[in-house]
């Protein structure tokens, strides 16, 4: 990986991510891991003062003074969060993606090639499923299991790269609770969750080389939350040639990527096992705190709803990338001849899984 890194040109990016993608890539020593840092990361200095306590405990969040945030050398306005949720948080944001996020107007994968009832309650169609499910891959998969991706907000159109007013869902307040808080500690005060994508990734899956670039404003940060299973993330430059540095993410962690690391290439390659070993990490052993603050946005989960998420979680990781698609007072310019409401093209244009062999960039 270290003598990839030193090569560069044209297609450095790519030789990267093909070493890293080969489920047989064991040296991973060139891996950055925030939880032991070292060599070019530096300590993150946040905005302690924007977030209250408060604020803070109804988002599933701990007191942003507690959280360890850091910073890449090179990567200016890249900011990487170890897991601040407070314990048992996390389930909720994992129960939303599975159970609530999904559903109708939301728009995901499956709606590509399914009717519209089929795709209404995909959690009560394969909760039984996912609960009976053994270690067999030979199993039919669910419908949730099928998922790729969900579109929040402001829906992204797959043909013409671009997002429209009419193509548009009220945005879950719950995860703009959240992404505000998250903003504001990093000192994007006002931030405004307009739009949001879910990844669904199980460990056969990656996510191609591309850049986050629709969105009408860059100033405002790109947020990506990630549950469940670990995975390898790798942050490029502003051109492909340039070679990316590679990085763990595993449950709860939060990165934010902001002013000059806004519109760098980057890419999930692979996705891992937890690093401690067992089929879920320990920090969702927990359920959360039964004394929740008044206003939380957390809500408990039933026993029974835990064990399906808790069934998916073990081969899979949940991701959710948050952004504000216009600046204050910005409307979206006029086009015609579309409706904004294009769809991609393929299912698999989101994701690169182990019997694709194309790979094609697309936006997270």
């Amino acid at each position: 990986a270290a003598a990839l890194t030193r090569e560069g040109g044209e297609d450095a990016f790519r030789r990267l991510f093909r070493f890293y993608r080969q489920r047989d890539a064991s040296d991973l020593r060139g891996v950055v891991d925030f939880s032991a840092p070292g060599g070019q990361v530096f300590r993150s200095q946040l905005s302690i003062s924007s977030v209250s306590d408060q604020d803070a405990y109804r988002a599933g969040l701990q007191p942003v003074s507690q959280w360890k945030a850091y910073g890449l050398s090179g990567y200016p306005g890249f900011i990487f969060i170890l897991n601040p949720f407070l314990p048992g948080c996390q389930r909720h944001w994992v129960k939303q993606c599975l159970k609530q996020y999904p559903e109708k107007p939301n728009v995901c994968n499956l709606d590509l090639h399914m009717a519209p009832e089929k795709t209404t309650d995909l959690w009560g169609q394969s909760k039984e499923q996912l609960r009976r499910k053994g270690s067999s891959k030979w199993e039919p998969r669910s419908l949730l299991e099928k998922l790729r991706w969900v579109t929040l907000g402001y829906h992204y159109n797959w043909e013409t790269k671009k997002y429209s007013a009419n193509h548009h869902a009220p945005f879950p307040s719950d995860l703009a609770f959240l992404s505000e808080q998250v903003a504001a500690a990093c000192g994007f005060r006002g931030f405004q969750a307009q739009a949001g994508i879910l990844n669904y990734y199980h460990f056969d899956s990656s996510l191609g080389i591309h850049v986050d670039e629709s969105e009408l404003d860059h100033s405002r940060p790109l947020l990506s939350f990630s549950f469940g299973q670990s995975s390898i993330f790798l942050l490029g430059g502003l051109k492909r040639e340039e070679a990316p540095t590679a990085m763990f993410m595993h449950s709860g962690d939060i990165m934010v990527m902001s002013g000059f690391s806004r519109l760098l290439y980057h890419a999930v390659p692979r996705v891992l096992p937890n690093p401690e070993g067992t089929a879920l990490p320990s920090c969702l052993d927990q359920a959360p705190s039964s004394d929740l603050p008044v206003g939380s946005v957390i809500e408990h989960s039933s026993d029974e709803d835990w064990q399906v998420c808790a069934k998916y979680l073990q081969s899979s990781r949940i991701n959710m990338t948050i952004r504000q698609v216009l600046a204050e007072g910005q409307k979206f310019p006029e086009e015609s001849g579309t409706n904004g409401q294009g769809q991609t093209p393929s299912e698999d244009s989101y994701h690169e899984d182990s019997k694709a062999k194309r790979h094609k960039p697309n936006t997270v």
